[in-house]
């Protein structure tokens, strides 16, 4: 389990860096020079036409700092739900497997216990770590140990209990990922807003390029940040959704296949 946990620092380490990477060149080599293109071409039409409207561009919009860390931010949570998603995907493959085989009309009687065991410690160790295997085992251990089949029911659910706070508590990060992002598009507004009260005496002369340049960071910054997050909070309810049923599915599992047929 240590082993499991250093394993998963290290990914979501190398996947902060990756996300980083991935979205800091294209903004460096394409964003910002795009949107600095955009810009000078609406200045140069605002010159000629004083009453040229400007068009959004999307290239504006997400060109300041505060955006490009949101971005980093959802592709990095965005890669850590890819790997629940993908261990979840392997957790319901096992449920569709006979993990214990039991002939028709046969009975596990508490002697049997350790041979069925056998066959599940066979397992590679990978799948040896998932939630049924490990809950599995548990309940051959203590129907062996006990000879009740209610403490190796109950023993179930323990795990099964266990396993369901573990998952839950694991989506902590993403939770705070999905609060970070608004916070820093606040954090660009308020910046985009104190920008602008700076340049505030050259729009009392007339010139109010500055101003409406800055509140236009204040603004997208939080717009961008909205948009990212109500993805992430989506993805995230799907991805819970997903992991309840799996621990659910767990226990009919168990009750279906492995209880029914023990006899003490």
């Amino acid at each position: 389990m240590r082993r499991f946990h250093m394993d998963d620092l290290v990914y979501q380490v190398a996947t902060l860096v990756l996300s980083f990477l991935v979205v800091h060149v294209p903004y460096t080599l394409v964003v910002r020079p795009s949107a600095r293109v955009v810009l000078e071409e609406q200045a140069r039409q605002m010159r000629q036409d004083p009453e040229y409207v400007q068009e959004r561009s999307w290239w504006v919009i997400i060109k300041d700092p505060e955006q490009e860390w949101e971005f980093i931010l959802c592709l990095w949570a965005l890669a850590i739900m890819g790997a629940k998603w993908r261990a979840s995907a392997r957790e319901r493959r096992l449920l569709e497997s006979d993990l214990v085989p039991v002939s028709p009309g046969a009975r596990i009687l508490p002697e049997d216990a350790r041979e069925y065991a056998r066959q599940v410690q066979a397992l590679p160790e990978a799948e040896r770590r998932l939630l049924l295997p490990r809950t599995t085992l548990a309940a051959l251990n203590r129907f062996r140990a006990t000879r009740s089949i209610q403490d190796a029911s109950s023993t179930a659910r323990e795990v099964c209990s266990a396993e369901s706070d573990r998952l839950d508590s694991e989506l902590a990060m993403i939770r705070y990922i999905a609060w970070a992002i608004p916070s820093i598009g606040f954090i660009g507004t308020v910046r985009g807003i104190g920008d602008a009260l700076t340049q505030a005496h050259r729009a009392v002369q007339g010139d109010i390029s500055g101003v409406t340049e800055a509140l236009g960071v204040a603004f997208n910054s939080t717009f961008v940040a909205l948009l990212l997050s109500l993805l992430l909070m989506f993805i995230l309810h799907q991805l819970q959704l997903k992991q309840e049923r799996q621990v659910l599915d767990t226990e009919s599992y168990l009750d279906e296949r492995l209880l029914v047929n023990l006899q003490a």
